[in-house]
């Protein structure tokens, strides 16, 4: 059932574009619009299209204008029916997505997988005639998206993806939907997902979204997603239970050995070694040096003699490792001295 509705709707998208095409009478104007879309081909620019016709880039532009005028005008007039039909298959697809969409993600539920550059094209030529659709055009802000007509012209779209923005930049870390929800208005929170998604300086990473640059919501490399899994675990893991974590996570590039999870831990900053291929975030409070450091750095904080049960105690809570290590390093290192029974404390000019 599933690959006859994609393809009767697939149909209907390349006899609907077709349909429309076949109103414009000039072959000049034909080029111009199938070039400038990129319908039967790679998209082209004014300069590229003027070089082929012997045309200024200006008149280009002037013809493409005139030239989606005429066939917005053809389809209210009834000329065809294709910009109607199509509109209301939108229309339909893009309430179910929270009103606005990238063009490629509206795209792809049109046609049920992910479609080409081409299917992508149609997609936005429909929209671009269709009166019940805002479409916004990509630039170094914005990713092409289409959206539902009632929901706003491009201006007050944009504003509320730049609210969106601003509103992540405020709270200065990654936002779930439901508290940007909480601090938005808006009926639904995946309206907010929706238009997240348009904003080129956003990224999501489970159902969370942040900046770009934020490696907790776009992590580039594998100690991004060393991060990211760490965080999410709130505790402290063994290497090769990270490795296991990232093979089985949502992210793109997830193939990725032991050795070399093993590897990037040692080298990052951000990986403190709390036990034996054990790791911690240092943000948690961790911070790197031997067992015999740990215990320097308790004995100096408490600023006093300790027993040596508080001093486990107090290092375990920043190392896993056995109460053994810990206690043959207090009675071996001549950095630790024991100044009653079972009290140690540092050593003069230690």
């Amino acid at each position: 059932m599933t690959d006859a509705i994609e393809t009767t709707q697939t149909m209907t998208l390349e006899s609907g574009v077709e349909d429309i095409i076949s109103l414009i009478d000039q072959e000049r104007e034909r080029e111009i619009i199938t070039r400038r879309f990129g319908l039967y081909d790679r998209r082209e620019t004014l300069e590229q299209i003027g070089d082929l016709l012997g045309i200024t880039r200006e008149r280009v532009r002037q013809l493409e204008k005139a030239i989606l005028i005429r066939l917005k005008i053809a389809a209210e007039e009834g000329k065809t029916d294709a910009v109607n039909h199509l509109e209301k298959l939108f229309v339909r697809t893009l309430s179910e997505m929270g009103r606005a969409a990238r063009t490629q993600d509206l795209a792809d539920a049109l046609y049920e997988k992910t479609t080409t550059a081409q299917q992508r094209a149609h997609v936005a030529f429909i929209a671009t005639l269709a009166p019940g659709l805002t479409v916004i055009d990509e630039n170094d802000h914005y990713a092409a998206a289409v959206a539902i007509a009632d929901y706003g012209d491009e201006k007050k779209l944009k504003g509320r993806i730049d609210e969106i923005v601003e509103t992540i930049k405020t709270a200065a870390e990654p936002q779930t939907v439901d508290q940007l929800f909480d601090k938005l208005s808006y009926e639904h929170p995946r309206q907010i997902s929706a238009l997240a998604s348009i904003s080129k300086h956003l990224a999501s990473l489970n159902n969370t979204w942040g900046l770009n640059k934020w490696p907790t919501v776009n992590p580039k490399n594998i100690r991004d997603k060393i991060f990211v899994i760490l965080a999410e675990n709130k505790s402290p893991m063994h290497f090769s239970d990270i490795a296991s974590a990232i093979k089985g996570s949502v992210f793109k590039r997830k193939d990725v050995t032991t050795q070399a999870i093993h590897n990037e831990l040692i080298k990052d900053k951000r990986f403190v070694l709390i036990g034996r291929g054990i790791y911690a975030l240092k943000d948690w409070g961790y911070s790197k040096g031997t067992v015999s450091d740990i215990i320097a750095k308790v004995l100096k904080d408490a600023k006093e003699p300790l027993h040596r049960d508080e001093i486990v105690k107090r290092v375990l809570k920043s190392r896993q490792v056995k109460e053994t290590t810990i206690l043959l390093n207090l009675q071996s290192k001549p950095q630790f001295k024991r100044v009653a029974k079972a009290t140690y404390t540092l050593a003069e000019n230690k």
